[in-house]
């Protein structure tokens, strides 16, 4: 489990201190790649009564301060990290929907290069590499 201090991320985000908030960070950064229900099911173990609500709230207040990464693999919920900035990107299997990070693309900015961009200026890509997990190929055998 990843001990962050919540409280002070928070705060250093220029963000009010809650309970739900600091609950919420800590989920986010103890699971990678959580979807919202994971989330609220494990705050509400730890606070009791939460609405689903304020759960979408918090996420949305995370992610808009640069705390959390929202990403959403296609036919998949939203999930949700605290690795941020870095412009990572993730590996899903499409056996058992499992998700991992992996490192920007390497070789001549492929990542970067959109052919044309049509007048915008990109600051960041993503990039969803889709395959079978150890595990899912392990079961296969």
């Amino acid at each position: 489990m990843l001990t962050i201090d919540a409280a002070a991320l928070l705060r250093e985000a220029s963000l009010r201190v809650t309970s739900s908030r600091v609950a919420v960070l800590r989920m986010v950064a103890d699971n990678p790649h959580a979807d919202t229900d994971t989330i609220a099911k494990a705050v509400r173990r730890e606070l009791g009564s939460v609405s689903t609500q304020a759960i979408y709230d918090v996420l949305r207040a995370l992610t808009d301060a640069g705390l959390a990464r929202r990403i959403e693999p296609a036919g998949s919920p939203a999930r949700f990290e605290t690795r941020v900035g870095d412009n990572h990107h993730h590996l899903v299997c499409r056996s058992c929907g499992a998700i991992a990070d992996v490192g920007r693309a390497v070789g001549e900015a492929p990542c970067l290069d959109a052919g044309d961009p049509h007048g915008f200026v990109l600051d960041e890509a993503e990039v969803t590499y889709w395959g079978t997990c150890p595990d899912c190929l392990a079961r296969d055998e």
